[in-house]
């Protein structure tokens, strides 16, 4: 008998090709099976029916620095009405000689966001930071003082006042929600029947009638020769409207909470503002943080809706742009230049949430 070669490595059999790698993927993902099979292929013919002709139409037969004259001869997209409206969508009727200081003011408030995501710089110095911010990005839009030129509020539009509506809105709405929830549950008769008759109200009702009712029926109730700035109005409105969606968020988490919880603070001899701040809100916006961040991304698309009270946000500003005659027909361009900005925007609040949700798991 001969000796086995003990010291010679063994064989050793690969699994078939079509089991690993891209071929393997595509095999146990999109044909691992008759109904998926067929679901594929559907979505490959209508891939191949839309992508090469918008491809062709967005990049190929394009024009990019062009007049509104020459993009009537081609069939395919105007992108020239974007660099060429660019400062107008942006910023609306802003003094064009001034336009730098919203866009100073927009860089500012970016830089505070970005740096308000890192949880290791939610320290004391960050709520000094956001009060001199706001104060300079205030001092940048209305100006009047420092040496600034004034500048009325009913010239500030595009990107800007979408902006300020939308940020501080929802800046403002949510502890407002925070208290409503909280009010809703409260054991005093008077506080829980006001928040329950203003959450129910508030929320059967669409926003863009919270809207007419501050621009057109609001001022009739004031005295005479007082009146509030439309943007003001405007911006309350948002938040009235958001609070209320916030506010049933938040009772949906502070419900969830463990019995537990409350007779163990009340062990340690705290009393309700204490509980609440130190042990059950923690918790329960921790757990609300996704319906809390959809809510949010809701409120931010829905303040689209002020162009009808004629504030030339955003929106307002393009179809403006839209309704010249040189640029009449390329609204498809220019909505897809405003999509991709909102977009941006909700998906930078959307991935955030997820990075916090991860940062505040702790496996329970």
């Amino acid at each position: 008998m001969n000796e086995i070669n003990t010291k010679s490595p063994a064989s050793t059999v690969k699994p078939p090709i079509t089991n690993i790698g891209v071929i393997g993927w595509v095999r146990a993902n999109l044909f691992n099976g008759v109904l998926n099979s067929i679901l594929t292929l559907v979505v490959l013919a209508l891939l191949w029916l839309t992508v090469p002709p918008f491809i062709k139409w967005a990049f190929i037969d394009s024009l990019w620095t062009s007049t509104g004259a020459e993009c009537q001869a081609i069939d395919g997209a105007c992108w020239s009405i974007i660099p060429a409206n660019l400062r107008f969508i942006i910023f609306g009727f802003y003094p064009h000689d001034l336009q730098w200081r919203p866009l100073a003011a927009m860089v500012l408030l970016v830089a505070l966001l970005f740096y308000s995501q890192d949880r290791q710089h939610w320290k004391k110095h960050l709520i000094y930071a956001w009060a001199i911010g706001l104060f300079t990005m205030g001092l940048l839009l209305k100006g009047g003082i420092l040496g600034f030129e004034s500048v009325e509020s009913n010239k500030w539009g595009g990107l800007p006042l979408t902006l300020l509506l939308s940020v501080f809105g929802l800046t403002a709405a949510y502890p407002f929600g925070v208290f409503l929830a909280l009010g809703r549950q409260s054991r005093m008769p008077v506080i829980k029947a006001f928040s329950v008759v203003y959450i129910e109200l508030i929320r059967g009702v669409p926003l863009i009638s919270l809207l007419f009712m501050s621009s057109v029926v609001f001022p009739l109730l004031l005295p005479e020769g007082v009146t509030l700035n439309k943007i003001l109005r405007a911006q309350v409105a948002i938040i009235m409207f958001t609070a209320a969606y916030i506010a049933e968020v938040v009772r949906g988490g502070l419900q969830g909470m463990n019995r537990g919880q409350y007779e163990a603070a009340e062990s340690l001899g705290l009393n309700y503002f204490q509980t609440m701040r130190l042990i059950i809100l923690p918790q329960a916006l921790k757990i609300v943080i996704p319906p809390s961040v959809s809510i949010l991304i809701s409120a931010f698309k829905d303040t689209s809706l002020v162009v009808i009270i004629a504030l030339y946000d955003l929106l307002k500003t393009t179809q403006t742009t839209l309704s010249h005659p040189q640029w009449m027909g390329f609204s498809a361009e220019a909505y897809i230049f405003v999509a991709l900005i909102y977009f941006v925007c909700c998906f930078f609040m959307s991935n955030y949430s997820r990075r916090l949700e991860r940062e505040l798991d702790t496996g329970l």
